[in-house]
């Protein structure tokens, strides 16, 4: 076959192809691929790139890969776009914004760290990625960016203003204890606080302080303690330990249930060189367990120590009182006024005499007047009493049953019954004749 004779039935997709004019075999392949392209069918790069899609998602499960983070994109839709990469081979990587939100930090080039997902072909661009749900990092040095990462975010949301943290009260009646039941910090705190201030009571509500689902516990304990509402403050800790054991403390959960404490807390996680996120949201840290219960109880004897020094106190002030009153009333019973005032008095006692006498004289003459005009209103009333004029012999006739008085004789008709009232007693009477 004589390429130069054979081009115009080659397809044109291969017309660019150089095609050796000394080799046979290259043009016999070209004449089948074109004689098999009418009778399959053509996929476009579109469908193509479906299908492939279809094979990898469906065959594909969710699944966990190592590697460093490169290329790290934060859009401003809120979606993160980066590559993981091993010493071989890379792999692109998207986390959308309903993810991205969830991490308590962003991701760093460079960071190591394992990511969950699922395999997925961007057709756009035909290639193939990891659709990130799941993203944290990998390791100690991980674990301290993801400290300071978190820290720097609540810090910019004024989680740690000092405006918010609350004063802790002076005299605690009941303390509420968020710790392990069994650790060395709760011996030593309930050792310590009944020690320093017997009268305060201990609550504990138990929680795991490490390993996974300790910090939802140490949230939820906090938050059921601000529902029951019956403490003065929390304490909230554990002991030492490493960086990966005091975790459960850098849990943005954690700082946000301490935030939103009603009751003052009081931060007690590990040794004095240990720092963790609730220590910076707490009302007050204290650099041991021990070390918070004695911060938030007071020590008996030096209480004591204090009444005593009052009440010396207090005694040498009402001392001097006294003696600067007692001093100031020697000066006024000594004073010109208050004197002269005692050479008035008897005076003034026999004006008050005087006063009295003449009330008295003024008093009785008004009486006499009185009963004299109380006289004369008896004998006028005497004279006008109907009994008076009875007892001169009169009387008073009343026609019964209706006791109207009878004043004519006209008022009266034979066997009309009749009362007559005497000055002393009455008579019933019949009228036989009328005149």
């Amino acid at each position: 076959m004589n390429p130069k004779n054979s081009t115009n039935s080659i397809n044109p997709i291969f017309s660019t192809c150089y095609l050796p004019s000394d080799n046979e075999a290259y043009l016999d392949v070209y004449s089948w691929l074109n004689s098999k392209m009418t009778e399959e069918h053509i996929y476009t790069v579109s469908e193509i790139t479906r299908e492939i899609k279809l094979l990898l998602e469906e065959n594909i499960p969710y699944l966990w890969i190592e590697g460093e983070i490169s290329n790290f994109s934060l859009h401003s839709s809120g979606h993160l776009y980066f590559t993981l990469k091993d010493e071989h081979s890379q792999l692109r990587c998207v986390m959308f914004r309903n993810q991205a939100e969830k991490l308590s930090l962003l991701p760093e080039n460079g960071v190591k760290v394992v990511a969950c997902g699922n395999i997925t072909v961007y057709e756009k661009a035909g290639q193939y990625q990891l659709n990130v749900f799941i993203l944290q990092p990998k390791g100690i040095g991980e674990l301290a960016l993801a400290f300071e990462q978190l820290k720097a975010k609540l810090s910019r949301e004024g989680l740690f203003d000092p405006s918010h943290k609350k004063l802790l009260p002076r005299f605690s009646q009941r303390i509420g204890l968020v710790t392990s039941p069994t650790g060395a910090a709760i011996r030593d705190i309930i050792k310590i606080i009944h020690r320093r201030w017997p009268l305060a009571q201990l609550i504990l509500n138990p929680v795991q302080v490490q390993g996974k689902g300790a910090a939802e516990q140490i949230a939820k304990a906090i938050e059921e303690f601000n529902q029951f509402g019956e403490v003065d403050l929390l304490i909230v800790g554990r002991g030492g330990g490493s960086l990966e054991d005091l975790w459960a403390f850098n849990e943005e959960i954690v700082a946000r249930a301490i935030y939103n404490s009603k009751i003052p807390v009081v931060s007690a996680v590990g040794h004095e060189i240990d720092f963790t996120i609730a220590d910076f949201v707490a009302d007050v840290r204290a650099p041991t367990p021990s070390a918070a219960a004695e911060i938030v109880v007071p020590n008996r004897e030096d209480i004591l120590r204090q009444f005593s020094s009052l009440d010396s106190r207090l005694q040498l002030a009402l001392s001097k009182s006294l003696i600067l009153v007692k001093e100031k009333w020697q000066r006024v019973i000594s004073s010109y006024g208050f004197r002269r005032f005692l050479d008035l008095l008897p005076e003034y006692q026999q004006q008050l005499d005087e006063n009295l006498n003449r009330l008295e004289r003024s008093l009785t003459l008004k009486v006499n007047l009185e009963k004299q005009i109380l006289k004369e209103l008896k004998t006028k009333l005497a004279a006008l009493n109907p009994l008076s004029i009875l007892e001169r012999g009169y009387s008073v006739c009343r026609k019964v049953p209706e006791y109207l008085i009878v004043k004519k004789a006209s008022q009266l008709k034979v066997d009309d019954q009749v009362e007559i009232q005497f000055s002393q007693g009455k008579a019933k009477c019949s009228v036989e004749e009328i005149k």
